[in-house]
């Protein structure tokens, strides 16, 4: 039979689609993960994986065999995860993806309370996109993501914490400077910058122009939240950015300022999200019981759900 070692370097080979990085990601070295591989294909009596110019390519059958190995070893992991659930709720290693555009300014305001409380408890972060993160909590890569909601992913468990309010971001000299807050009928005409598609805040602020026919910017993207903000303070557009970026990026600027909307704001609502057969789901519901006393009292701007 396969050993957890060798279905670990295979699924580290079709992760990173090369020997040499996948033996690094294992710490190994390169002949002894290669050697390993050899002799797991020898036990099934197939090839897995060819190599090619672009670097390693799985075979039909490796395909096949790679899923079930992802399957396998992340099954290992939630039995070690219940033994580490004994010594206790939130002491130990959770492996976190977040969005890009939320984990630089929400985590910030949790880890140092997290840490206070909880000294046990660590947080293995990755920013990513929303599929590539979707993809890799399914896998086992990752634990728990805190991610926008709502999902169509019938596998995976949700629990919302807040609603994000989306503020008016623009150019110091706007004729917008000029008000105190922002009708969202004021946007009709106006180019409004967006962070590129494949985002969630994307997709939510395209609904926002086509609602109220501000004109979204096809020619001028961001690649992350810094670069809106860059682009809005040389008068090239506004943006309508989320409250906990605005926080730590706009108010302290000379360059750009940003209004609330008149009335209700446009918000995203950001939860938790886990697999739904994970052992974990309870220490999940108390961390985010624990993140939502923390933002209540740390971040007023956010309307609390949890």
């Amino acid at each position: 039979m396969p050993t957890l070692q060798q279905l670990r370097y295979l699924v580290a080979v079709a992760d990173t689609g090369h020997f040499r990085r996948a033996a690094e990601t294992c710490h190994v070295t390169q002949p002894t993960l290669s050697a390993q591989l050899k002799e797991l294909e020898s036990k099934l009596g197939a090839v897995l994986v060819e190599r090619s110019r672009g670097g390693v390519v799985a075979t039909p059958l490796g395909e096949q065999v790679i899923q079930h190995a992802r399957t396998a070893l992340r099954e290992v992991e939630e039995i070690r995860t219940l033994s580490t659930l004994q010594s206790g709720s939130l002491n130990s290693t959770i492996k976190v993806g977040v969005v890009q555009s939320l984990g630089s300014y929400l985590l910030p305001i949790l880890v140092p309370d997290l840490h206070k409380s909880h000294p046990q408890l660590k947080l293995y972060v990755r920013e990513g996109l929303p599929k590539h993160l979707l993809d890799a909590l399914g896998t086992g890569a990752l634990d728990l993501l805190f991610f926008p909601l709502p999902i169509k992913e019938a596998e995976f468990e949700t629990r919302p914490l807040f609603r994000e309010p989306l503020s008016v971001v623009m150019p110091f000299d706007h004729r917008f400077a000029r008000q105190t807050d922002i009708a969202p009928s004021m946007l009709q005409g106006e180019t409004i910058m967006a962070l590129e598609r494949g985002h969630r805040l994307y997709d939510q602020v395209e609904r926002i122009c086509a609602q109220h026919g501000a004109v979204l910017s096809a020619e001028f993207e961001g690649t992350s939240l810094d670069t809106l903000r860059q682009m809005v303070a040389m008068g090239m557009g506004l943006s309508l950015l989320p409250a906990l970026y605005v926080r730590s990026e706009v108010t302290s600027q000379e360059l750009v300022l940003s209004r609330p909307f008149r009335g209700t704001p446009p918000s995203r609502t950001i939860g938790m999200v886990w697999r739904r057969s994970t052992a974990r789901a309870a220490e999940y519901q108390d961390l985010g019981d624990e993140i939502c006393d923390i933002l209540s009292v740390q971040a007023r701007e956010l309307v609390m759900l949890g």
